[in-house]
């Protein structure tokens, strides 16, 4: 079954939201045009409760972007962003999936980041995608969204350590730091089971 999946198309992450990723609309058309070729299409959602850990606003005196020992992790403090029930939170109009057959939300325990749309960043909680995509017998995934360098980039690899076989659009994604992502794209391309769709 051809599969597509889409990560975090949301208001926060495209420019003029919260935590915009530079060109963040312009893979949108890319992914209207494609989209209709696949028989499953599912999407992710960022999905923050207001409080949550990962906002510089709960850390007395942190900024945004800056770096914190968390639960034995450094981790990265972002502002506020795709809080649940907001327009910042709802996925952009100018995307156009009719089709999607379910969405699956993260990032909804207040004391753990999540980018990946299979865990959690301390890979404690699932959001049962695998599962998901599984039971449909999915064996291989094609992958486009926001941003290439955190959620897309850790959702690629969860998709392998489950055994999937991922195809990542490099006209369907954008990254917050291209260096950092040269390096992460490096890697990805000497694992087995990983392509680069570059048309």
């Amino acid at each position: 079954m051809k599969t597509l999946l889409i990560i975090d198309i949301q208001n926060d992450f495209l420019p003029g939201g919260a935590l915009a990723v530079a060109g963040g609309d312009e893979i949108i058309p890319y992914i209207n045009r494609i989209v209709s070729d696949y028989d499953l299409v599912v999407a992710t959602q960022d999905w923050h409760p207001p409080q949550h850990k990962s906002f510089a606003s709960q850390h007395v005196g942190k900024k945004a972007f800056e770096s914190i020992a968390w639960q034995g992790n450094t981790e990265i403090l972002w502002p506020d962003h795709c809080v649940q029930g907001t327009e910042g939170a709802e996925f952009s109009k100018a995307l156009e999936i009719p089709q999607v057959a379910a969405i699956f939300r993260k990032g909804m325990n207040p004391e753990v980041d999540s980018y990946s749309a299979f865990y959690d960043n301390h890979h404690q909680e699932s959001t049962h995608l695998a599962e998901y995509l599984k039971a449909q017998n999915v064996m291989s995934i094609d992958v486009v969204g926001l941003a290439a360098d955190f959620c897309v980039y850790y959702t690629i690899l969860d998709a392998l350590d489950e055994g999937f076989e991922v195809n990542l659009h490099s006209q369907g994604t954008k990254e917050i730091n291209t260096d950092n992502y040269k390096r992460q794209l490096s890697a990805l391309l000497k694992k087995e089971r990983f392509n680069l769709v570059k048309s």
